[in-house]
């Protein structure tokens, strides 16, 4: 471009006739947010010489208010004709590449600056994407038309303004200081060089991040695996395993890559994006995404692993829609074989979906061809998403994970660290889960159903509820290298045979599992439904009138902001009121009106379904729910006290909630929320002693009601010790003791009324008598019975007396009494003579 005013008329009217046809948009927000000196001089960088990037460029800038690039800028007493320059010499008409050399514009810009001709200038990349894809060679179409590895020439670049010109996207990036680089007095050749190699990587990376690595042809990948050291050697051990020749082992291999490999297609995506937006406009009122800007930059150079949490099957459409949209890659993602049905499985493998078995157990080869897949897949670059929960939550807690695929990729990084590992916790809070009414039976006791993706079209019919917002927030990525740096501080100095697992795999992949676990619920969505859950629940009848519930929520939402859990949780807008009304328009809360009033209420299903709304924040209550429980049966309590008392019970909340704190850092937390109380009038402070309300009190009501979120759990742990305690040293096993608490528990729910199935959830049980485990506190004898540490007595019951009501602990020492006491009063079993 030059100041040739025929050039600037010409240049307007293709951009006129450019936009009559093309449609574009910023990926991100960063364009209107660039830290840009206006002072200083403004130059972009395009990477191919391309007139219709250009006229893109300069429209997305005018949308933006940055400086046009079209337009002249003073460099010191020199005048540029126009603020860009292209970094790559211009392709022949058939996209043939030329020699590299400098930009001119960019010679004289470092010239400029070594001149101190001026003080700094500064260097914008952006990137135009005409349709987002990677590079699938199956595709003829797609490689004539869609962005892809290959060199573009001006007669493709025209087919795909045409063809994909009306999904054109923009990347802008941050700004490069040239005076940084040139103070570096490396010489004016080699500033040059630096400069021109640092725009040259940093576009790689940008398309790698937005386009995907550059894909194989998957024929080629499957074949691959079948020739990897690893799958040669399970070939030929199952060959002579099944006496059968090595040709049908290899043949059994092939269909086992075939079962698995995904086979990403980029017009499966688009085609996904179209239904997609359809879909979520008609079933929800708006995604809220959070926490998504910083990953678009931190992504770049690593691997990345997205471990969203699992509540429903629209988590693996959901996540890759807002990737794409967000202009980063839609990952490979781990999929059951149940959902390789017919249709539906070749569209999700199309998507990006790699099918995989429930157990590989008794199945070396297709462990082998799996492991290979996945190694191939880290060492390319791909992004891949997994759940490390396994299966779909039921209840709406965190489930326990399961370490298959993480310890999978501890294998495959150890074995070869091409590309850091970047793990990268996504969470998903549903106002209203499509599956909701076939979790309900679940959530009753029923047994679990088998999983199917036909469980959303169950809810299809039913379009004339309203499902609210879905909020998807981005967490704290999880950096691999730094935490083998802290686990295993010399893990980089031993050597990884492919095969190899090293003596301290399984337990770095437990606590790894554990850390993904607790960043998930760091990022959850506080919503309107999980507060009203959560206080309707703790009141005995789950009826609260308008004006109480109102102040609760109000409460609730108060505490959160003075103490914020993490910086990654999210909270509601509006009053109490609001909240109410919105939850209300959902159909999950009844109102009752009479003269005095609205008396508001839970169903009985919709009290049974709001357990699941409930449960996923309840780890973000836990800690100030158990602080307050210390004051139900005390009206006074000094600081030490409710430290100790938190300490001892902390852990086990933690192992059960995944909650963010370690015990060290607890102290402090523990004071914040003091602090929050007493600012409220929840507490008083007299000295060194916190003192309750008045039990009359409003405060009292509300303090009480905070401390029911918790006390639940609180039971399941007293059940659990008291079992133990009443039986003996060493005269039950785990096993033993986890189901004589689900019997237990089971009893209680119905002489109390608990309408709250996984009170008695067995999985909940064993994670405590792990927990106990873990904390020293019972030990398994060589036989696997338990013995317990001689204060668990003392500590157990102090703990209760300060958490329970007198009447529960009553009923649970009874049951656990009249169980011993009926093994005590059994005959002895019959011996032969």
């Amino acid at each position: 471009m030059t100041r040739s005013p025929v050039r600037r008329l010409i240049f307007s009217l293709l951009r006129r006739v450019l936009y009559t046809w093309v449609r574009s948009e910023t990926i991100n927000q960063s364009a209107f947010t660039l830290k840009l000196d206006r002072s200083k001089p403004v130059f972009y960088v395009l990477q191919q010489p391309s007139l219709s990037d250009l006229a893109v460029l300069d429209v997305e800038c005018s949308k933006a208010g940055l400086p046009r690039p079209v337009a002249d800028v003073a460099v010191g007493e020199l005048v540029e004709p126009a603020a860009f320059f292209f970094l790559n010499p211009a392709p022949s008409w058939f996209g043939r590449r030329t020699r590299l050399v400098a930009p001119p514009a960019l010679v004289r810009l470092v010239g400029a600056l070594e001149h101190n001709a001026v003080e700094n200038a500064q260097i914008v990349p952006v990137s135009v994407f005409w349709g987002q894809s990677p590079n699938r060679e199956t595709s003829a179409w797609k490689l004539l038309f869609a962005d892809s590895w290959a060199v573009t020439g001006r007669l493709r670049k025209l087919l795909s303004i045409l063809v994909l010109g009306r999904k054109t996207r923009v990347q802008f990036s941050a700004p490069i200081q040239l005076n940084e680089l040139v103070a570096q007095n490396k010489g004016h050749e080699r500033t040059l060089r630096m400069v021109h190699r640092m725009l040259r990587v940093h576009f790689r990376n940008q398309k790698t991040a937005v386009i995907g690595p550059d894909l194989s042809h998957r024929r080629n990948l499957v074949k691959g695996l079948v020739h990897a050291p690893q799958v040669r050697q399970a070939i030929r051990e199952e060959a002579e395993r099944e006496k059968i020749t090595i040709e049908k082992a290899e043949a059994k291999a092939l269909r086992y890559g075939n079962e698995i490999a995904s086979d990403y297609a980029y017009t499966a995506v688009r085609f996904l994006e179209v239904v997609l937006s359809w879909f979520w406009n008609k079933i929800y009122d708006g995604i809220r995404v959070n926490h998504i800007e910083p990953l678009q930059d931190a992504v770049r150079g690593y691997e990345v692993i997205y471990v969203p949490c699992h509540r429903s099957h629209i988590d693996y459409l959901l996540l890759s829609y807002l990737l794409f949209r967000n202009g980063l890659t839609p990952p490979h993602i781990a999929a059951g074989i149940n959902l390789n049905m017919p249709v539906i499985g070749s569209l999700l493998r199309r998507g990006g979906a790699f099918f995989m078995r429930r157990s590989f157990k008794g199945n070396p080869l297709y462990t082998s061809v799996f492991n290979e897949y996945l190694h191939n897949l880290f060492t390319r670059g791909f992004p891949v998403e997994y759940f490390v929960e396994g299966g779909r939550s039921r209840t709406g807690r965190m489930l326990q994970p399961k370490t298959g695929m993480l310890a999978l990729t501890l294998r495959s990084y150890l074995r070869s660290s091409r590309l850091p590992i970047l793990f990268v916790p996504v969470y998903i809070g549903y106002e209203r889960v499509l599956e909701g009414r076939t979790y309900l039976g679940e959530l009753r006791g029923a047994a679990k159903k088998k999983e199917s993706i036909f469980d959303i079209f169950k809810v299809i019919g039913a379009l004339k509820q309203r499902f609210g917002q879905v909020w998807v927030n981005f967490g704290e990525p999880l950096k691999l290298n730094e935490f083998l740096e802290q686990e295993q501080p010399g893990w980089r100095q031993q050597t990884y045979a492919p095969g190899y697992r090293p003596e301290w795999l399984n337990d770095t992949t437990n606590r790894l599992a554990e850390r993904i676990a607790q960043r998930l619920n760091e990022a959850a969505a506080v919503n309107p439904v999980n507060l009203v859950a959560l206080a309707m629940l703790s009141t005995s009848r789950q009826a609260l009138d308008q004006q109480s519930l109102a102040r609760i929520l109000d409460l609730y939402q108060a505490l959160l902001r003075a103490v914020p859990y993490s910086p990654h949780t999210t909270l509601p807008e509006g009053d109490g009121n609001a909240l109410i009304a919105y939850v209300k328009s959902l159909d999950l809360l009844a109102e009752q009106k009479d003269a005095l009033g609205n008396i508001l209420y839970l169903d009985e299903q919709n009290a049974v379904l709001m357990t699941y709304y409930r449960n996923n924040v309840m780890h973000i209550f836990a800690l100030p729910a158990l602080l307050a429980s210390f004051f139900q049966s005390s009206s006074r309590i000094s600081r030490e006290q409710i430290q100790r008392f938190t300490e001892a019970l902390y852990p086990y909340l933690r192992a059960e909630l995944f909650m963010r704190w370690e015990v060290e850092e607890l102290e402090a937390v523990v004071d914040q929320w003091l602090a929050a109380f007493v600012e409220r009038g929840l507490l008083k402070v007299d000295g060194n002693h916190y003192v309750r309300p008045a039990p009359s009190s409003r405060q009292f009501v509300l303090l009480t009601l905070l401390a029911r979120v918790v006390v639940q759990t609180l039971q399941r742990f007293y059940m659990a010790t008291s079992l133990l305690l009443n039986s003996g040293q060493h005269s039950l096993s785990a096993e033993e003791l986890e189901n004589l608490c689900t019997v237990m528990a089971q009893r209680l729910s119905i002489l109390h009324g608990l309408n709250a199935p996984e009170f008695f959830d067995k999985a909940l049980f064993r994670h405590f008598i792990q927990s106990m485990q873990e904390q020293g506190v019972v030990s398994p004898d060589e036989n696997g019975r338990l013995g317990y540490h001689e204060k668990l007595a003392e500590l157990a019951e102090g703990a209760a007396k300060r958490v329970l009501p007198a009447e529960i602990r009553l009923s649970i020492r009874q049951v656990a009494l009249e169980r011993h006491h009926d093994e005590s009063d059994s005959p002895p079993p019959a011996t032969d003579a």
